[in-house]
């Protein structure tokens, strides 16, 4: 039951940050918190990854912009994905 994130990469462009890395739930885990470390979150993409079918899309449960640096998000359980926030 463990929600596990991993950053691959920091970029900055302008006066944005893009921050870019993946998540993994095992066992029955169903999603957890993206700390970011953003002063703000303008946006957040997700995509699964994996050899078969999911039952549906990992999904935000934040409404934007969001202050602070966490985004939480929601996942079908036992699955893993990556994801891309840009933000300040």
């Amino acid at each position: 039951m463990t929600f596990t994130v991993t950053e691959l990469d920091r970029i900055n462009f302008g006066d944005r940050v893009m921050v870019i890395g993946t998540f993994v739930n095992d066992s029955v885990s169903t999603g957890g918190n993206i700390v970011t470390g953003l002063q703000r979150v303008d946006n957040c993409q997700l995509t699964h990854i994996g050899s078969s079918v999911v039952e549906s899309a990992p999904v935000v449960n934040e409404t934007y912009l969001l202050a602070g640096g966490d985004v939480t998000i929601v996942t079908v359980a036992d699955t893993s994905g990556t994801y891309m926030v840009i933000g300040i």
